[in-house]
């Protein structure tokens, strides 16, 4: 079954709502028995994201608290030094984690000298041997093959939401300029990672469309980060409710079954999820987390390594063991 061939890209809203809506038991366990015929049931890939630039962002995302025009009490901060991007993924590396993703607050990459940091970050990462990911915003064709060149192995470009609902949360950019970064992002040969948020004030209607514009991609993203909206003080949704657990159960269980080859990453609201709300979501299909230093997951509170490394261990899981897949001439 793990073949190109048994994977759709065909579906229809009515088809992803009808799974979405089954009785939630029987949602779990379709999702859990296409995730053992996919993936390793007892592994969990462990990913380390760092803000390598942090604030200062131009753009107007209605969650972000990195926004510039939003009051928050996130420090702004320089592009930091490769020497001390490089000391964060050795740490990461020891400390169980196979990816390590860097994340620069901008709209767009440059061409230049923050950009050429950049790809040395890439190469020097790459060197640890660790899947090196990189987020940067919109990113031209030609500046993806430079990192494909250096060696990265993924690309994160997150849809957010639905095409339908885009307008509602950012104005600064169009859906279709997030589209045309994963295209280029394909055509360097690098994989692509790209997922949403759930709880931005959205219906499960929009949910189902950002997935329907995921699973009916040429190729699927080889990673899919299922975001809980993580409320930042001074940004526009930061009173908005938390995102009810089982409706993040029923987003994940469906993104397993639409996406069976993905890896589906529990992301950022984990702080606000309790060990049993997250076992619910590695059953449903989840088979990776976030982690990150100081018990950041960029700027929001995130569960620390070695709580995570616990809850695993209760669970009976235990960390993904890198396994270079070959990035496709196309996460």
């Amino acid at each position: 079954m793990k073949q190109e061939n048994a994977l759709r890209h065909n579906w229809t809203k009515e088809e992803l709502l009808a799974i979405y809506n089954k009785p939630l038991m029987e949602l779990v366990y379709e999702a859990a028995s296409v995730h053992r015929q996919w993936h390793n049931p007892e592994e969990i890939q462990i990913s380390t994201l760092l803000s390598v630039k942090t604030g200062g962002c131009p753009e107007d995302c209605s969650y972000c608290g990195q926004a510039a025009r939003y009051h928050t009490d996130i420090k702004v901060q320089a592009l930091l030094p490769t020497e001390t991007v490089l000391a964060h993924a050795k740490k990461a590396k020891d400390s169980g984690s196979s990816r390590f993703c860097m994340a620069a607050a901008w709209r767009e990459v440059r061409d230049n000298r923050d950009f050429d940091r950049i790809i040395d970050m890439v190469k020097g990462v790459n060197e640890l041997g660790l899947e090196v990911c990189c987020t940067l915003g919109m990113l031209s064709e030609s500046q993806a093959q430079r990192l494909q060149e250096a060696g990265l192995y993924a690309y994160n470009h997150n849809l957010d939401t639905s095409e339908e609902f885009y307008d509602e949360i950012i104005s600064t950019r169009k859906f279709d300029n997030r589209i045309e970064t994963i295209k280029n992002v394909r055509k360097a040969g690098i994989t692509v990672c790209s997922g949403g948020i759930i709880g931005l004030g959205e219906k499960p209607a929009d949910r189902i469309s950002m997935l329907r514009s995921l699973a009916n991609m040429e190729k699927h993203p080889e990673s899919v980060p299922i975001n809980a909206l993580a409320r930042v003080a001074g940004t526009p949704l930061e009173h908005l409710p938390k995102i009810d657990i089982w409706e993040m159960v029923r987003m994940i269980a469906t993104a397993r079954i639409v996406l069976p080859s993905s890896m589906v990453r529990l992301s950022a609201g984990r702080i606000e999820m309790s060990e049993v709300e997250q076992a619910w979501c590695f059953m449903a299909g989840a088979n990776s987390i976030f982690t990150g230093e100081r018990q950041t997951l960029l700027v929001t509170p995130n569960p620390g390594v070695d709580e995570d490394m616990q809850m695993l261990k209760n669970l009976g899981l235990k960390p993904m063991q890198k396994e270079v897949k070959e990035a496709c001439s196309m996460n």
